[in-house]
């Protein structure tokens, strides 16, 4: 069914693009967090699992909102592990040890990423008049700096 919230085709078109990216790259940074849950060495162990696992929960609420939010704007959300490869930002890096610093220093690369995405997007969406996902994403933006945050903190 055809949306009518004062948005224009091309409105929603543009915006729902840069949000199926960041859904990608929600998909990618999720899998990356839970690889360091999973796979994590040394002597803090159990500390840093606990901390990734938190981490992904949040990524994971995250991807929910996102897909929600395409849904909310009348289009489908991309939902294939083919659809996210094609479209994330994110690359996907061997590590050379399984440590918390390695993972750590890789993760906060990548939330760095995202926190300059949603800013650029956020930037670009001034004469959009969808005040209603400028907002979504000011939020996510929140969200994203105190992950950044925590993972710095450990450095």
């Amino acid at each position: 069914m055809k949306i009518s919230i004062g948005l224009d085709a091309k409105q929603i078109k543009d915006n729902v693009k840069a949000l199926s990216v960041l859904l990608a790259d929600e998909h990618i940074l999720y899998t990356k967090t839970r690889n360091a849950h999973w796979n994590v060495e040394g002597a803090d162990f159990h500390a840093m699992h606990i901390f990734f696992e938190s981490q992904y929960n949040e990524v994971e609420e995250i991807i929910d909102e996102v897909a929600e939010r395409i849904r909310q704007l009348g289009q489908v959300a991309p939902g294939s592990l083919k659809d996210f490869v094609q479209l994330t930002r994110l690359s996907e890096k061997k590590l050379s040890k399984n440590d918390s610093q390695s993972f750590i220093k890789a993760l906060l690369e990548d939330q760095e990423s995202v926190i300059s995405y949603i800013r650029q997007v956020v930037a670009k969406m001034d004469d959009s008049k969808d005040f209603g996902t400028e907002d979504f994403l000011v939020g996510l933006l929140e969200k994203h700096e105190k992950m950044a945050w925590m993972l710095r903190a450990h450095l």
